[in-house]
């Protein structure tokens, strides 16, 4: 009979250290550098103990997926409760580390399906989480016409599109852009108010 495999603690600093510089291996270099090897030479280790801790590297991205997702919900529960919350809302949608990092994992989805679930997953429940507190805040508000749900697909493709075309060196028409969008959110932060 085998013993089970044993996998390091959750709360581990080593564990962290591997999530953290798996992030930043994806950001500087994408996912596809992300390696045992790689992220073991990066955090000081050996490739062994990163396999000690995710079996596979699939479970080294979901675990960077989780413990991003669980920071985002947090994060995004303040800026939904601050006094300004749309606004909040986009500052936190505009924040380029995260969005170079969500556009990564895009990217690893269209050829992981585990992955693709997860990310799924978390973008819903997000999602109704800003939808309720929209609906919330400015309830059956004719202030703009444009439903709730539109506006927070607008936020969120907008901040990629704009962290995508920024990463390729683009400028044309993006400040202009940004700059509607936060107009329209003034429009409805105001009426709100």
């Amino acid at each position: 009979m085998t013993k089970p495999r044993r996998s390091g603690s959750e709360t581990s600093e080593t564990r962290t250290r591997l999530l953290d510089v798996t992030e930043q291996v994806m950001l500087a270099d994408g996912y596809a550098a992300v390696t045992s090897r790689r992220v073991a030479a990066d955090a000081g280790v050996t490739p062994a103990l990163v396999h000690y801790y995710f079996k596979t590297i699939d479970d080294l991205f979901l675990a960077v997926i989780r413990r991003r997702g669980a920071q985002y919900a947090n994060r995004q529960e303040r800026a939904l409760s601050s006094p300004r919350p749309i606004h909040a809302l986009w500052e936190l949608s505009t924040e380029r580390a995260g969005t170079g990092l969500l556009m990564e994992f895009i990217a690893l989805a269209n050829h992981r399906k585990e992955i693709a679930a997860e990310l799924a997953e978390q973008v819903a429940e997000s999602r109704q989480a800003q939808l309720d507190a929209l609906q919330r805040l400015v309830g059956e508000t004719d202030a703009v016409d444009l439903p709730p749900e539109a506006m927070l697909v607008l936020i969120a493709s907008v901040s990629r599109t704009i962290a995508l075309e920024e990463s390729l060196g683009m400028e044309a028409g993006l400040a202009q852009v940004a700059e509607f969008v936060e107009r329209l959110i003034a429009v409805v932060d105001d009426h709100a108010n």
